[in-house]
């Protein structure tokens, strides 16, 4: 492994180890241990989506033409990215449109961005494999942006008075909401298209 890489692999394991650290420390006043995220997140529409991306991004590894991508790593981003993105990007949506900057939350969200959408990746690859992923810079980029679209995706919410929203942009944040899927529908369309087309990108240049 080349210098540079060893200082990455260096670096993001101590931000995770601290973003770790960080989390545990403050988990009394962090909203994604709370029960409130726990309903939020388990709302049945939200579990049989997920459930469908699971067991299709399962399915879909063997067969992608990609070494890196087995069973194991596909299952688990995709349970990190639906325990941790819709919790992440509501953190940072709501820091950015209120201007109120809690630099250890914003910190725990980044890093489990970082680490749902890649490290996770390229450290189960270096226990199996003994050696960093060449394909992590373009993991990288690709599961960052199904992480925020997941993240959008799970916080789409209807109510007679707004419409279809992201749940991030009201108060309070989180709650469970009793809106049937088809409410929203319409947005998640676009989100699942955008999905559909960064997985299209990612097989075309694996086949070239």
């Amino acid at each position: 492994m080349t210098t540079a890489l060893t200082t990455y692999l260096a670096s993001w394991v101590t931000l995770t180890l601290l973003a770790t650290a960080i989390a545990l420390h403050a988990r009394a006043t962090l909203s994604l241990f709370h029960r409130p995220y726990r309903a939020f997140l388990l709302a049945p529409w939200k579990l049989a989506m997920f459930a469908i991306a699971l067991v299709g991004m399962v399915a879909i590894a063997p067969y992608s033409g990609d070494p890196t991508w087995d069973w194991f790593d596909a299952a688990l981003m995709a349970t990190l990215t639906f325990a941790t993105a819709p919790w992440a990007i509501a953190v940072l949506y709501r820091t950015l449109a209120r201007r109120q900057l809690h630099v250890p939350t914003v910190y725990v969200a980044l890093v489990l961005w970082l680490f749902s959408a890649s490290w996770s990746y390229d450290g189960y690859i270096l226990l199996r494999d003994g050696a960093y992923p060449r394909t992590w810079p373009w993991n990288l980029l690709v599961s960052s942006s199904l992480y925020l679209l997941a993240g959008l995706f799970w916080n789409l919410d209807w109510s007679p008075d707004r419409g279809t929203h992201f749940s991030f942009q009201r108060d309070p944040w989180p709650t469970r909401s009793l809106a049937p899927f088809r409410r929203t529908a319409a947005w998640s369309l676009p989100i699942a298209l955008a999905v559909a087309l960064l997985f299209a990108s990612f097989a075309l240049d694996l086949i070239r």
